[in-house]
């Protein structure tokens, strides 16, 4: 039986995280969009940090639980199992809007770069955009956005078993996609105190991301990631290390 309600709940999760994730572009430079992460009235700094913070943490801590095994084993009690990749992506575009939403200025400025400085920023941050963009494609994007499940839940088809490979990217860096965020992060003209604590509190909340994933990547694949992990680094890629060509796919 087909269950075009479940389709367009995926469609839909799909294009909300989209949206909110290319205002988030907008959002750190401040470009096109009503509220930008340096716009408002500032208020006192040790506020400002208390609530910046508090929404980092309301993002980051749903984010990973989410994220994890053991939750979605109970969670899928009361949502389909074919919408639960959908909700988490739901979940995050949530949070992500919540926190550009009521983020607090914090205006001061840490460095201002102008000339060719400044096209470099512009340069490197959409680089990071690309580099999310096109990390998500190597692997699966639609099932990574649960595009994948929900299709397959609406015509009544299994979905296909994980498989391990490690294409291009993935060939200098295990993580490629949470290297064009971090980019992304950090890559202005103008970096403020606040858009700074948004940096780095967002890529604290990436390597803790990234030590479960990569826990949960070795109970999936056992020896074949862990010599994968011995290979590749994590993030930053070493141009005199790359993966062999005959390990590219499992």
């Amino acid at each position: 039986m087909r269950r075009p309600g479940l389709m367009l709940y995926g469609i839909l999760c799909y294009i909300f995280f989209n949206i909110a994730f290319l205002y988030m572009a907008g959002f750190l430079l401040g470009i096109a969009v009503p509220k930008a992460i340096n716009d408002g009235v500032p208020s006192d700094v040790t506020a400002s940090l208390a609530i910046n913070a508090l929404l980092v943490f309301l993002f980051g801590f749903f984010h990973s639980l989410m994220a994890r095994q053991w939750f979605k084993d109970r969670w899928t009690r009361l949502v389909s199992v074919e919408a639960e990749r959908s909700t988490f992506v739901l979940q995050a575009a949530a949070f992500l809007s919540l926190l550009m939403l009521c983020w607090k200025p914090m205006p001061s400025v840490v460095w201002s770069v102008d000339g060719v400085w400044a096209l470099a920023a512009y340069a490197l941050f959409l680089s990071g955009l690309v580099t999310v963009l096109l990390s998500t494609f190597l692997i699966d994007h639609w099932e990574l956005f649960g595009l994948r499940q929900v299709w397959a839940g609406n015509n009544g088809t299994p979905n296909p078993k994980p498989v391990f490979k490690t294409p291009m990217l993935y060939r200098f860096v295990r993580h490629p996609m949470q290297l064009g965020v971090i980019m992304v992060f950090f890559a202005t003209p103008v970096m403020t105190a606040g858009h700074l604590f948004f940096a780095v509190s967002m890529t604290v909340y990436v390597f803790i991301g990234l030590y479960f994933e990569e826990r949960s990547l070795v109970r999936e694949f056992g020896a074949t990631y862990r010599d994968y992990q011995r290979r590749v680094p994590m993030l930053f890629p070493n141009p005199f290390r790359t993966l062999p060509r005959r390990a590219q796919s499992v």
